[in-house]
């Protein structure tokens, strides 16, 4: 997870598996421990889109129920998950000289059907658009960033 997507496949696997056996007991059933593992493995694949439907069939799934059910209204615990990423972070990358980097982003989109898109001033564009805008917040230090 600390690895950008230059580093060792092999590495970044087994800091992910530790990683994920490390948050394994926010889940309260297997079931929705093994939809988050495949949740996060799509995030990291090289998909062209990624969205519920696209995660959904890289994992296998006829259909994105299971990842929206995860997402929406399955039962884990969302702060511990975050404390436990926070924490694996800090022991593998912290670093007093550490930065945090925020990007404000704004993808254009032709249509209204993504979730988030709507007439809204981006920079990328320079001009009041149909547009998607995330922030994005990433922990930078010489070992890596996250």
């Amino acid at each position: 997870m600390a690895v950008g997507h230059s580093g060792d496949p092999a590495r970044w696997q087994v800091g992910l598996e530790e990683l994920l056996g490390r948050v394994a007991g926010r889940f309260g059933r297997v079931e929705p421990r093994r939809r988050a593992r495949a949740f996060v493995l799509g995030l990291l694949a090289e998909l062209p889109r990624k969205n519920c439907w696209t995660i959904a069939e890289h994992a296998g799934d006829p259909s994105p129920d299971g990842m929206q059910h995860l997402l929406a209204r399955a039962v884990w615990d969302e702060d511990g998950v975050r404390d436990d990423v926070r924490d694996y972070l800090i022991e593998h990358l912290g670093d007093p000289g550490a930065v945090l980097v925020v990007d404000e982003t704004g993808d254009l989109k032709k249509g209204t059907q993504t979730v988030g898109v709507q007439r809204q001033y981006t920079g990328t564009a320079g001009r009041i658009e149909n547009a998607q805008v995330a922030v994005y917040l990433v922990y930078a230090t010489d070992a890596g960033h996250a």
